[in-house]
């Protein structure tokens, strides 16, 4: 009998500067100084447990079930895709558990995202990674397959780490700078793709690849489970239209801007058809007023964009909420931890959570509370002398926060 692998939460503050047999011996700073963004790195045996018990002849499995990721891809707030390949077919979740292929079948693959979210086993494994900010998390997914299933020759825009957690896969990678992708498929793969490196992983490695290596991994056995934790690169398009279009929002707090144009001055004029002159130069005394230009105007917007959830994150509020005094006095004796599908970021002193700047009107206590939650993920028992109408309150009763079981 083969027994789930149990990954263990990393702690709070990560050993930074010590050999990690995730890395190969290396360090979380050596490893983000020689290979993060810049090159590939192959990692046997990054989950030890894996390789103890194959030595004393134990056999030990990933810890979320077929039967288990079968479960999830059933459900409405679980982003899941199918992919057959012989015929190719390419569908978008949720699926009937019968339209699921049996594990002994070969040619599919079982795509579920953002598995944080869903399964504490993956939010630890997720915990791992800290030492990158959380503004580049994107999420883990878990790809499960039979014989020969995999998604194509394709390359990624972001930082990926793949991690075999059961059965055997082959991945085969290249540094080609032909990109090129094929127009008759519905998934972004290559039109050519040349092999210049290929492994084969087994349980308990890890490959790293940073952006627009092309890769293709290929299931050798049925059941084959890869954990795929991936880092987000927004463009900066990206990034100054979202905060453009929240410092735009943030002008309706300005009453100064209420004020109405008025030219007084104006000539007449023969050009009539032309933006008055006037006009240009109070826009303009306007916008040097408010100083569009300095980075700490775009940097709330983009905070708060990029602390959004999934898109498919769901909240829900507790069925029998505590009323403001009662859940008080639990954060005196209870930890406080973010819902698995919350977002937390931090800016300076500034906390932004699912979107929102819930640190903004706050008491220092509650300022406190929300950064603990940002740093630690969890708030421990602390006590507040007022919660009600807090941002701290009403993220619980919106489903954003709730209290360790």
């Amino acid at each position: 009998m083969s027994q789930p692998y149990q990954p263990p939460r990393a702690p709070q503050k990560l050993p930074l500067e010590r050999p990690w047999a995730l890395f190969g011996g290396m360090s979380p700073t050596e490893f983000m100084k020689r290979y993060w963004h810049k090159k590939p790195l192959l990692v046997r045996g990054a989950i030890p447990a894996f390789a103890l018990c194959a030595h004393n002849n134990e056999s030990l499995d990933s810890p979320i079930s077929y039967s288990q990721l079968v479960d999830l891809a059933n459900q409405e707030n679980v982003e899941s895709r199918l992919i057959q390949s012989k015929p190719w077919r390419f569908m978008h979740g949720p699926f009937p558990k019968k339209s699921i292929p049996k594990i002994q079948k070969s040619d599919w693959t079982l795509l579920l995202q953002g598995m944080e979210a869903h399964h504490p086993a993956a939010a630890n494994v997720l915990s791992w990674f800290r030492f990158i900010p959380d503004a580049r998390l994107d999420d883990l997914m878990i790809s499960i397959a039979g014989i020969g299933g995999g998604v194509g020759p394709h390359f990624d825009s972001y930082d990926v780490f793949l991690i075999q957690m059961s059965g055997r896969r082959q991945w085969r990678i290249s540094g080609q700078t032909d990109l090129s992708l094929r127009s008759d498929l519905p998934l972004k793969i290559l039109k050519k793709f040349v092999c210049e490196e290929e492994w084969i992983l087994e349980p308990g490695d890890m490959l790293y690849l940073p952006p627009h290596v092309a890769h293709d991994g290929i299931a050798l056995d049925a059941g084959c489970q890869t954990w795929s934790v991936g880092f987000r690169s927004p463009s900066f398009k990206e990034l100054l239209q979202e905060g453009l279009w929240r410092l735009a929002e943030s002008l309706e707090d300005l009453p100064q801007l209420d004020q109405k144009f008025a030219d007084p001055k104006q000539n007449a004029t023969h050009q009539p058809e032309q933006i008055p002159t006037e006009l240009i130069k109070q826009i303009q005394s306007q916008l040097q007023h408010l100083q569009l230009n300095k980075i700490d105007h775009f940097l709330p917007g983009i905070t708060a964009y990029l602390s959004e959830p999934k898109q498919q994150a769901f909240f829900i509020g507790p069925q029998c909420p505590l009323s403001a005094s009662a859940f008080a006095k639990k954060l005196t004796k209870t930890i406080l931890l973010p819902n698995p599908q919350t977002r937390i970021l931090q800016l300076g002193e500034r906390v932004f959570c699912n979107g929102e700047d819930v640190s903004k009107n706050q008491n220092p206590a509650i300022q406190d509370a929300w950064q603990a939650l940002a740093a630690k993920k969890q708030l421990n028992p602390k006590k507040l002398k007022s919660v009600d109408k807090s941002s701290l309150y009403d993220a619980y009763l919106a489903g954003w926060l709730c209290f360790e079981q």
